[in-house]
């Protein structure tokens, strides 16, 4: 049986790994605090960015570190967060499975798209 804590605690830890991971891959154009993880229970965006920071990462972040994802419902969430002229992106995670990103069929393809030009 989980508590509250120890639900907040993954949470807390899946939006750490994509702040930790998006500052790794943006070392030499922005500072630490240009990505931020917000905390628990606030509203909006799981992953705060700052204005350099969104020209670079156009994305509006929702994290779910739960064993059973409503995904509809946490796409829905995500969608209700976006910021404008971003993409909303979803970040499931389950215990001892790597993270994955949930984005809309046409940003998926249309990225690929753009990266193999």
């Amino acid at each position: 049986m989980s508590t509250v804590a120890s639900r907040k605690q993954k949470g807390r830890s899946l939006q750490n790994f994509v702040r930790d991971l998006m500052r790794s891959l943006s070392i030499m154009s922005l500072s630490p605090g240009d990505i931020e993880s917000r905390p628990m229970g606030s509203q909006g965006t799981d992953i705060i960015l700052s204005p350099a920071a969104l020209k670079r990462w156009p994305l509006s972040i929702e994290c779910k570190n739960q064993e059973r994802v409503n995904l509809w419902a946490s796409w829905d969430q995500a969608n209700d967060n976006t910021i404008e002229g971003t993409i909303p992106v979803l970040v499931i995670k389950k215990n001892r499975e790597k993270p994955v990103v949930v984005v809309d069929a046409e940003t998926f393809f249309h990225m690929v798209a753009e990266v193999n030009t």
